[in-house]
């Protein structure tokens, strides 16, 4: 998959088969997809550049339009997959790994004060469910499921499901299995 553009693995992930350029023009009617599509052209070119330029144009405009405030400066791995549209939070200085499936709603913040002051570092194929709340300087293993509505300030090992606020973690080796198709 090494010959494949990060755009290419991100639309991967929703389809099932690697696109050419025309299929991928095509799915953008999906906003989600559409999206993803603009962030990734952001972060393709330098800022100051003319089409880093035009690009951060393009995704302030659809930032307004779909609800979504996650800036080009967020690093996110490939193979990323948004469920649904509208009101989604990321902090620029968040990372997030690869494979990994963000709901509607959820938030990922900063902490401006106390032991966990920063911003969340999350692992590979991980699932955030509907309104979820990741925040402060936590670290989120791979093979996670965070559950619709769970409020999460404290580090989660791998293979966990996260429910509930105050959250709970139960280990479970199959965490995502079933919830994350199509891994890059």
């Amino acid at each position: 998959m090494s010959n494949y553009t990060i755009i290419q693995k991100d639309f991967y992930r929703e389809s099932g088969k690697m696109l050419s350029s025309p299929e991928i023009w095509a799915k953008c009617i999906n906003p989600n997809l559409h999206f993803i599509y603009i962030l990734r052209k952001c972060q393709q070119y330098r800022k100051k550049s003319f089409l880093g330029a035009f690009w951060r144009l393009v995704l302030r405009h659809h930032q307004i339009k779909y609800g979504f405030q996650i800036y080009p400066e967020t690093e996110i791995g490939e193979g990323f997959y948004l469920g649904h549209w509208g009101a989604l939070v990321i902090n620029p200085k968040a990372k997030i790994g690869r494979n990994c499936n963000i709901a509607q709603g959820v938030t990922i913040a900063q902490a401006n004060r106390g032991k966990n002051e920063g911003v969340p570092v999350i692992g590979d194929e991980v699932w955030i469910g509907p309104n979820a709340v990741l925040v402060g300087k936590i670290s989120i293993g791979n093979n996670v499921l965070i559950a619709p509505n769970a409020y999460v300030n404290f580090d989660v090992p791998a293979n966990s499901v996260v429910i509930g606020n105050p959250a709970t973690i139960s280990s479970n080796t199959n965490a995502t299995l079933g919830y994350i198709n199509n891994k890059i």
